[in-house]
């Protein structure tokens, strides 16, 4: 390796990593609130359905803000967007430490979810920027996947800070890390090799429209959508809210256990990424056959659960948290079908659009898991049974269904758009029978 090539993959490495650290403390503030919950309750007097309120309006406003966010990337470049991100963060998290009644608490959480939204897709396009092809599907499931520790770094440091500092020393402690990374962020991200900060043109209303429907249009960025949409909405649901009451009241565990069965799930998150990279490098025209073959195998297993005479043993529901675990990393291979199927200056357009379909499925199975079990449970009672919990989990084999039909539907749309934009490629890829 040449010294401008090494010099220029350390720079890349160090951009990367101040730019995963911005995105790992995103994860954290958006998890932070999951081990404060009864402290919660307690601080802004408010109740159950009030506390699941701020869990899912961070979700609606991440999902709503991914195409915004996209277009801010592609007009203003991901250093300056990813720092508009940052002070969000910061700030909404200083706002939570004071926050002492629940309406400013839950402004605090809305800007908290939009300074989340801006993190990932400016990482990844930095991603795209600095590293060469063969790298970005490896340096993308990493990202991913260090990135979702902030939920588990989120979890025994909060939970000890929450107790040993009080609410708002805790809560400002946390956002003082901001501070630190907005500086780093200023000193060491570049947008591109010789370029501090990119700008792309200026676009009107009609243009933004064009370009969005250009993104959308092509099959390859619809592919990326489906696959990401029917990946993560399941794990997402059980590591999110219902799978703690899910497995305890559901399946009969203990309280340990459950924990146990997340943990593992967290595990099998950030095992799979490499791994999953690692192949759609080797084999990219295989990555719809590998999300097939992911979603069927959590709708398999999830069948044997459901099916299952009584409470399902627990070498079943350990199979269980690590098949569905492994549709967390699964969902970032439709990224990886969002660069090849986009040119550069509509890319983080693309990952935008593409980054809303799991977050989507994810709030549409929340709340009808919810709205299920009360229907199923009778009166005011919140002691929900067993069976309640089949009825409520059974909801996901309508996203499995609408998911696996598009994605095959789209697969071959893509590949016909590929035979017709480049027939040598295609020729060639299937003399090798991998198209």
């Amino acid at each position: 390796m040449t010294e401008p090539v090494e010099r220029r993959l350390k720079q890349a490495i160090g951009i990367w990593i101040v730019g995963l650290l911005v995105y790992l403390l995103a994860v954290f503030h958006r998890s932070s609130l999951a081990v404060a919950g009864l402290a919660a309750t307690d601080r802004f007097d408010i109740n159950a359905a009030q506390l699941a309120t701020f869990t899912m309006l961070q979700l609606l406003v991440y999902a709503l803000m991914q195409i915004p966010v996209g277009l801010l990337v592609d007009r203003f470049g991901p250093r300056n967007v990813l720092l508009v991100g940052a002070v969000l963060l910061t700030l909404a998290q200083t706002g939570f430490a004071f926050a002492d009644s629940y309406l400013p608490a839950l402004t605090a959480r809305v800007f908290v979810g939009m300074g989340d939204a801006m993190t990932f897709i400016c990482v990844l396009r930095l991603v795209n920027s600095w590293f060469g092809p063969r790298r970005i599907p490896l340096v993308t499931q990493l990202t991913g996947v260090i990135g979702q520790a902030g939920a588990i770094i989120a979890a025994v440091p909060m939970t000890f800070a929450l107790g040993q500092l009080g609410w708002t020393r805790a809560y400002l402690f946390a956002a003082s890390f901001g501070v630190v990374l907005i500086i780093a962020l200023i000193l060491v991200v570049h947008d591109a090799p010789g370029s501090r900060s990119l700008r792309g043109p200026s676009l009107t209303p009609a243009e933004i429209r064009h370009s969005l429907a250009q993104s959308w249009e092509h099959p390859g960025t619809r592919l990326g959508f489906w696959m990401h949409f029917s990946t993560q909405f399941s794990a997402t649901t059980l590591g999110l809210l219902w799978g703690y009451p899910f497995f305890v009241r559901g399946e009969g565990t203990s309280n340990e256990v459950a924990g146990l069965l997340l943990t593992i799930m967290v595990l099998a998150v950030i095992s799979a990424g490499p791994v999953l990279g690692w192949r759609i490098t080797v084999r990219p025209w295989h990555r719809s056959t590998i999300v097939l073959g992911i979603v069927s195998s959590i709708v398999a297993v999830w069948t044997v659960v459901l099916a299952w005479p009584g409470n399902a043993p627990l070498w079943l529901l350990i199979l269980l948290v690590i098949v569905t675990g492994i549709g967390g990393p699964a969902s970032m291979i439709g990224f990886d079908l969002g660069r090849t199927s986009n040119p550069p200056h509509r890319l983080a357009s693309a990952t935008g659009i593409i980054n809303q379909g799991g977050f989507y499925a994810s709030l549409v199975l929340v709340i009808a898991i919810g709205l299920i079990l009360d229907w199923r449970t009778p009166g005011a009672s919140t002691d929900y049974a067993p069976n309640a919990f089949r009825w409520a989990m059974s909801f996901q084999y309508v996203l499995w269904t609408l998911g696996l039909v598009q994605i095959w539907r789209y697969r071959v749309k893509a590949r016909a758009r590929m035979k017709t934009d480049d027939p040598e490629l295609w020729a060639e890829l299937s003399r090798s029978n991998l198209a």
